[in-house]
């Protein structure tokens, strides 16, 4: 999307305040505020026609059918229908629709990016598989005749085993998500403006992106994890009743600032794929086009989230009843008491039921992501004006003026 018109306008004005300069509609008669501007010589409705630039040729509008807009004549016409050359029209979005427009993107790319997920999905599971195996300590066995000093030291271990465990786990998720982040994210920007992408172009476009891709990737959870411990660090070291009471408090707000930070930064990763943005300008361009849009993007984010843990969860739990039924050791073990010890048809079954999920779940969320960033730059940017350009939309060939009008 380099080559884009639209794509690369970081740090715009009209994210932080409008220009005097820009025209705006002027409120209509009969409402409190200024007199009304409207001019009192309108033309019915239907016959507007679409932008184009000063002193060229207008496109003839046909004379419209009995009743404006081509309704029976009596009925009122109704506003034109907004262009859609891809998966989303080009207006501001719903969250339905936002919803619907990461699903048609699969749908309709479903070659690039089922080939995407599942190469990722794949890699990163066998890396998961061999990493538990062969690199991760066993878990610590619990003595149910421990004394409370035993059982409380037994606790700690376990923590630690489970801590580290997560640590390898966590890595290969990051990278696996880095990956489809970024390729997802050039199928997603082509999708809405109806062009196909293979594969290779989207590696070829993606891969000059990854190192800073990858620096975001790793300075935002950096961020929350410090903010967590100034937070808390002050409750452990003061220690006894008070110190573990200042701690808790302290958790909870850090973990507040560290929500409303990761929804203020939600939209960072695809404002530095398509703007071709630095990790730091990429934050800010977040929080610019989020500013005013704090509680949608969080319920947006939120649904999503819901949504992509309920269907993995319809994927991965018969998978896991079926490995659970062919492993019966780790079946024993768990009832037991003990620490299961899952053979190799536990870890290939539940592997291909993840391997599953995340094809399904990853261009969902990638989706949602890409297009909430579209539909925020339309509400703020006119940006629709200069996708139905690059999409060679008719009567959009050219740039009107004062396209940059807000659309909040």
């Amino acid at each position: 999307m380099n080559d884009t018109p639209g794509w690369a306008s970081p740090g715009s004005a009209p994210s932080d305040r409008q220009d005097a300069s820009v025209p705006r509609p002027a409120e209509p008669a009969g409402e409190s505020g200024p007199a009304s501007k409207w001019s009192t010589e309108q033309p019915p409705p239907g016959r507007w026609s679409a932008p184009t630039a000063p002193g060229a040729d207008r496109v003839p509008v046909p004379p419209p059918a009995p009743g404006w807009g081509g309704q029976p004549r009596g009925s009122w016409g109704r506003p034109p229908t907004a262009a859609k050359p891809g998966v989303i029209p080009l207006r501001p979005l719903g969250v339905g629709e936002i919803l619907d427009g990461a699903v048609s993107t699969l749908r309709a790319h479903w070659r690039t990016v089922l080939g995407i997920t599942i190469t990722v999905s794949v890699v990163s599971q066998i890396c998961n598989i061999l990493v538990e195996r062969y690199l991760l300590p066993e878990p610590p066995e619990a003595n149910p005749d421990a004394t409370p000093s035993e059982a409380l030291r037994q606790s700690v271990d376990s923590l630690q085993a489970s801590l580290l465990a997560m640590g390898p786990a966590l890595i290969i998720t990051m990278i696996a998500t880095l990956f489809t982040t970024a390729l997802l994210t050039i199928v997603i920007s082509r999708s809405v403006l109806g062009r196909p992408v293979t594969l290779s172009e989207a590696w070829q476009e993606a891969r000059p992106r990854l190192p800073q891709l990858l620096g975001l990737t790793l300075l935002l959870p950096l961020m929350g994890a410090a903010i967590m411990t100034v937070a808390i660090l002050p409750g452990l070291l003061l220690g006894g009743g008070g110190g573990i009471a200042l701690a808790v408090l302290g958790g909870l707000g850090a973990c507040g600032v560290v929500l409303w930070l990761m929804i203020r930064f939600a939209l960072a990763s695809p404002a530095l794929m398509l703007e071709r943005q630095g990790v730091i300008a990429s934050l800010r361009r977040s929080a610019k086009l989020v500013q005013g849009a704090w509680w949608r993007t969080f319920g947006i984010v939120v649904l999503t989230l819901l949504l992509t843990l309920l269907v993995s969860m319809i994927i991965a739990v018969p998978f896991t009843v079926i490995a659970f039924a062919v492993d019966g050791s780790g079946f024993s073990d768990l009832f037991a008491g003990n620490s299961p010890d899952f053979g190799w048809p536990f870890l290939i079954i539940t592997g291909i039921g993840s391997v599953i999920a995340s094809s399904i779940t990853y261009p969902i969320s990638a989706g949602v992501t890409v297009l909430l960033y579209v539909d925020q730059r339309i509400r703020r940017e006119a940006l629709d004006l200069e996708l139905a350009r690059a999409a060679g939309v008719p009567g959009y060939s050219s740039e009107p003026s004062g396209h940059n009008a807000s659309r909040s």
